[in-house]
């Protein structure tokens, strides 16, 4: 693979390892914002014909956006909704409909999308690595970046959300890296930058 850092060309050797030895493979790709982990998903999509599956898919609902879940590291996303349809299907080997949460309409879809296990499997985003959810994983990746990049990056892609990101985003997901230890719970760290 061309232009691949050490660290990406240790995460594809890995995955084609366990894949030798398992069959398959099922890769969590958590990290900082901005860091790049919905681009690196794509490109393991693209490069093993992958499956992905965005956290963001599971946004807390209205009534579960309340001030005590949010006080809780690495809770402000319906990991048990996640787990529930698409880590427990997945670990069954099942084929299965999971429903992601529609933004514009603030509430989880009433149109399911079906999925079913493939050899490689992504599970992308910010809290896939919480410590109940690992288990589930054979490999766990974790994306960092500079935090001036980071910002950039924001800006870049959002400039209206900079603010919520500084004062809301960033320090939860920050809470959530150290109350989980996810940066040392990593199997392979890349450094984005």
């Amino acid at each position: 693979m061309k232009d691949m850092n050490a660290e990406i060309e240790k995460v594809y050797a890995e995955i084609r390892r366990i894949l030798d030895r398992k069959g398959t493979c099922t890769v969590s790709v958590d990290g900082r914002c901005g860091s790049g982990k919905s681009t690196f998903a794509q490109k393991l999509k693209e490069d093993f014909d992958a499956e992905v599956f965005h956290m963001d898919d599971f946004f807390l609902r209205p009534e579960q956006r309340t001030p005590q879940r949010y006080a809780s590291p690495g809770e402000n996303v319906d990991h048990e909704r996640f787990e529930e349809e698409i880590l427990i299907p997945l670990s069954q080997g099942k084929a299965f409909v999971y429903y992601p949460f529609d933004c514009e309409r603030m509430c989880v879809s009433e149109t399911g999308i079906k999925a079913q296990k493939k050899p490689v499997t992504v599970i992308e985003g910010s809290y896939s690595q919480r410590s109940d959810l690992r288990k589930y994983y054979d490999l766990n990746v974790f994306l960092t970046v500079d935090p001036d990049e980071q910002i950039r990056r924001i800006i870049a892609r959002n400039p209206s959300k900079e603010q919520a990101f500084r004062e809301k985003w960033i320090p939860l997901e920050e809470a959530y890296f150290k109350a989980f230890d996810v940066e040392d719970n990593a199997d392979i760290i890349v450094r984005n930058q």
